[in-house]
């Protein structure tokens, strides 16, 4: 003789199952998943009902993999519904310990009776609230990581913006943040450092960079032993990115190098960063509080003959002939550099031209100037920053200028402005369709929330 097999406990077990498997793949509570469920339940159960009052208790029972729906009544001083209420004197026959609002149970009601149209109210009450929950969690846990490094693929490219995949969700890495030599295909491995997480209606938006300093520190912390382990420490990281950086570094233990430790044997530390970084070229300093010693290390190998500092903000350096070229770098690149990283307006001067100046033209370039910019970027017409305003192309070693061509600042910013100009941004009726619907909210779990398309329109407005 067959044992009668009941269909709706089995299907309840595979559906808690498929919840327990779905939590653990998203990181979400179990506990908020059978609320949840408990939620969506007592809607359509009271929507088969028909009944204002809340006579609806669901239980979940996570052991044996069952769910149950029960019709109550609810304990009530006057009965005005005597099919969903009853009265206190009538409860307390069956429990002394009940008082008013309290619920009976009378009933179990299948869930296959519910209908089509509640069951899918359930359906959508599940899919959504966990969902809700997923994106809360994903916002709260990549908030914390902002400045991280994390390794996706792409998985989109369109008007610039790159859609990647970094596992639990999608990253945008706009054009802003993007290296501008380097091109990206589909299916292709990319690292880059989590700038930003936006909260909005189609859920979280992580922002992910490739030209940001915190880019570069995070690099060098993964490739050098004695930075992550604090023996060195990075003080401060400026960049060109995919051309030219500078970044100062110290010690707190005389036996280290700080230089020779970021640089590594034959230079394989640095070289796999430089790799990593479409071949920028990466100056390391040995960080000083001495500022006539640090000027010096910054502009090296370029040989400093003086250098003279003008109030709190304004240095003015004096360069043998022979070296001021490599000083200043291709339309300025090494001087923005040096004056980003210094903190401080740099006049560069060569050293015949410093001698040459009278004494009105000395003192001119000796006084501070009202509009000096303490942060060390150079300010262009319209409040732009030099960086800004220009694309810089620049490789170390090469010669823009004579060696017995003096420029002074002010040379230097007409010729970035002048480069600028043009610059581009660049159904069915049967029981089996009810319950099945209902496990076919679990799998909706595994779909994302966002498309491809949406995130990049996201990003593209973000842009805008």
């Amino acid at each position: 003789m067959k044992k009668k097999v009941n269909k709706e406990a089995v299907k309840a077990a595979e559906i808690v199952a498929a919840l327990g498997s779905v939590t653990k793949d998203k990181s979400i509570s179990m506990d908020l998943v059978l609320e949840t469920i408990k939620d969506a339940l007592t809607t359509a159960a009271k929507k088969y009902l028909a009944t204002p009052y809340d006579v609806v208790e669901v239980k979940v029972d996570r052991d044996k993999g069952t769910i149950e729906v029960y019709k109550c009544q609810v304990v009530a001083e006057i009965v005005e519904d005597p099919e969903y209420q009853i009265s206190l004197e009538e409860a307390r026959q069956e429990d002394a310990d009940l008082v008013i609002g309290d619920k009976v149970v009378v009933d179990t009601l299948p869930i296959s009776e519910f209908g089509r149209t509640a069951v899918m109210t359930a359906k959508q009450v599940i899919v959504q609230r966990v969902r809700e929950a997923e994106r809360d969690r994903i916002f709260s846990d990549y908030s914390e990581r902002v400045g991280e490094i994390v390794t996706g693929k792409v998985q989109q490219v369109e008007r610039g913006n790159i859609l990647v995949d970094i596992g639990r969700t999608e990253a945008i890495l706009p054009l802003r943040e993007q290296i501008r030599k380097e091109r990206y295909a589909q299916g292709a491995n990319i690292r880059a450092c989590i700038k930003e997480v936006k909260s909005n209606t189609k859920g979280p938006q992580v922002i992910i960079s490739r030209t940001c300093e915190e880019f570069l520190e995070r690099l060098f912390e993964s490739e050098v032993p004695e930075i992550s382990d604090k023996t060195v420490k990075i003080v401060k990281v400026v960049r060109d990115p995919g051309h030219r950086s500078k970044i100062a570094v110290t010690t707190s233990d005389s036996r280290v190098d700080p230089v020779g430790a970021c640089v590594g044997m034959r230079g394989n530390r640095v070289q796999n960063i430089v790799r990593e970084l479409s071949n920028e070229r990466i100056d390391i300093i040995n960080w000083t509080d001495e500022l006539s010693l640090l000027v010096r290390r910054v502009f090296a190998p370029a040989e400093v003959k003086r250098v003279i500092p003008v109030g709190d903000h304004k240095i003015v350096v004096v360069i043998g002939e022979e070296g001021l070229a490599l000083a200043i770098g291709r339309e300025g690149q090494n001087i923005r550099l040096a004056s980003k990283m210094l903190g401080r307006e740099i006049d560069v001067f060569g050293d015949d031209e410093f001698a040459g100046l009278s004494d009105d033209q000395r003192a001119a370039a000796l006084a501070e100037k009202p509009d000096t910019i303490p942060t060390g970027e150079l300010k262009m017409p319209g409040g732009d920053t030099a960086a800004e305003s220009a694309d810089i192309n620049a490789e170390d070693g090469d010669e823009m200028l004579d060696a017995g061509l003096t420029v002074t600042l002010e040379a230097i910013r007409k010729e970035v402005i002048a480069e600028s100009v043009g610059e581009d941004e660049s159904e069915g009726d049967d029981d089996s369709v009810h319950k099945e619907i209902l496990s076919d909210a679990v799998g909706s779990l595994s779909t994302t929330d966002d498309d491809s398309e949406t995130a990049i329109e996201n990003a593209n407005k973000s842009e805008v």
